[in-house]
């Protein structure tokens, strides 16, 4: 029986260590897909915001970790026009609790970022797919949501409608 129950012991620890790994691996994916889809909306962002904005961007970043004392916090596309600077989330897949978390973000971007201070920041989510009742939050919300469509590669699927919540 104590032969057993060591044997027992033995692969539950190899089992522990292989479901630590397999997170490990899950977590480490799933950072990856992030990062791919951060790949797929950059190259988009300028030729959307010179359609619909006019403006063709004079900076661009990704993937941006900025420190300013205690303050801290990443940002997945900064673009930077004359008057604006537009906050592009990304996400792989958008749920209605990311929207507040990016709500958040536009006012550490102007803690963490002086020089934007008196810019005005458009703050806009990117997706491949999204659902309509989050096109509607966001939209009810005035944010701009960048989405993937076919044949037109990225675009605004609610700019109207953000437009005349921004007076524009």
């Amino acid at each position: 029986m104590k032969e057993f129950k060591d044997e027992m012991n033995a692969f539950k620890d190899r089992m522990e260590k292989e479901v630590k790994r397999i997170n490990k691996q899950w977590g480490e994916l799933s950072n990856k897909l992030g990062t791919i889809v951060e790949d797929i909306v950059y190259p988009g962002t300028r030729p959307v915001l010179k359609k619909y904005f006019k403006c063709d961007p004079d900076g661009m970043m990704s993937n941006i970790t900025k420190k300013r004392g205690n303050l801290r916090d990443e940002f997945d596309i900064i673009a930077t026009c004359k008057d604006k600077v537009f906050l592009i989330e990304v996400k792989s897949t958008l749920r209605k609790e990311y929207i507040g978390e990016a709500e958040e973000k536009v006012e550490r971007l102007k803690k963490l970022f002086p020089e934007y201070r008196d810019k005005e920041v458009v703050l806009t989510l990117a997706t491949l797919k999204v659902t309509e009742s989050v096109v509607r939050e966001v939209t009810r919300r005035c944010i701009y949501l960048m989405v993937y469509r076919e044949w037109e590669y990225m675009d605004i699927v609610n700019f109207e409608e953000c437009q005349k919540c921004h007076n524009l």
